[in-house]
């Protein structure tokens, strides 16, 4: 049976994510940016929660595990950089697989945003919850990895089957959009950002997008075409410090 997933916006920009396995009933929340709107969700849901699955250590991401622990008795799993700020009842890593009742999420390594970031993915309904490490036209700034680390995340996250619906974590898409213009004159580029701008203006979410979608017009991961003199990674690297400084 399918995994159901619930998205609903909170902070200023994040997203929420409640994965609900259908065959058992089990739920479990991707990150906790915001403890009040998922106990709220649950509420509404008329779901209980019990897993809570970190995908790295930011407080708008972990700083909500304690609230959500104290009112669900959740259990708490996710890379061992969460006990930065929260405690954790399990840690996984890369290679392990955490079953969510008849769900099995493949723990990737994407780190780069930061050293320990991970990603669940569930081959089975091909969805993957990656946090901050990849965004519709986007990916992560690279607080704590190197370009090397983050290329490489991307290149794993690019090698999931096209169909793959994405989760990331943040709403970032328009402004995504308006850095993508700046360096590729590619017509579907064009075309995927009037589509995010249309969505916006309507008030839309953009979230959740898809591998193939992001292999087609996010910079990122056409940093080789977009700069063939380079390497992949001095590619990568200099699109990613183009876009820490870009104002557009």
């Amino acid at each position: 049976m399918p995994l159901t997933v619930r998205q609903f916006p909170c902070l200023s920009d994040n997203y929420g994510f409640l994965a609900r396995d259908e065959a058992s009933g089990l739920v479990a929340c991707i990150d906790t940016p915001d403890a009040d709107a998922i106990l709220a969700q649950l509420k509404t849901a008329g779901w209980t929660l019990s897993y809570i699955l970190n995908t790295h250590w930011h407080p708008d991401h972990a700083g909500g595990n304690a609230g959500v622990k104290a009112a669900t008795g959740a259990i708490a799993i996710g890379p061992s950089e969460v006990t930065k700020i929260a405690a954790l009842d399990g840690v996984v890593a890369d290679g392990d697989v955490f079953a969510l009742g008849e769900t099995r999420f493949s723990v990737m390594d994407v780190g780069g945003h930061t050293l320990g970031h991970i990603a669940y993915y569930d081959a089975a309904d091909d969805i993957a919850f990656v946090g901050d490490a990849l965004f519709a036209l986007g990916c992560g700034r690279l607080f704590e990895g190197t370009p090397e680390q983050m290329w490489t995340s991307l290149s794993r996250l690019a090698a999931l089957p096209d169909r793959t619906t994405v989760y990331c974590a943040h709403e970032y898409t328009a402004a995504n959009a308006r850095f993508a213009l700046s360096v590729d004159d590619d017509a579907g580029v064009r075309a995927r950002a009037d589509e995010v701008f249309a969505l916006r203006e309507k008030g839309l979410a953009t979230v959740p997008t898809t591998i193939g979608a992001e292999k087609a017009a996010n910079p990122f991961l056409r940093a080789p075409l977009l700069r063939p003199d380079l390497t992949p990674v001095r590619a990568f690297a200099e699109i990613r410090a183009a876009k820490d400084v870009f104002k557009g």
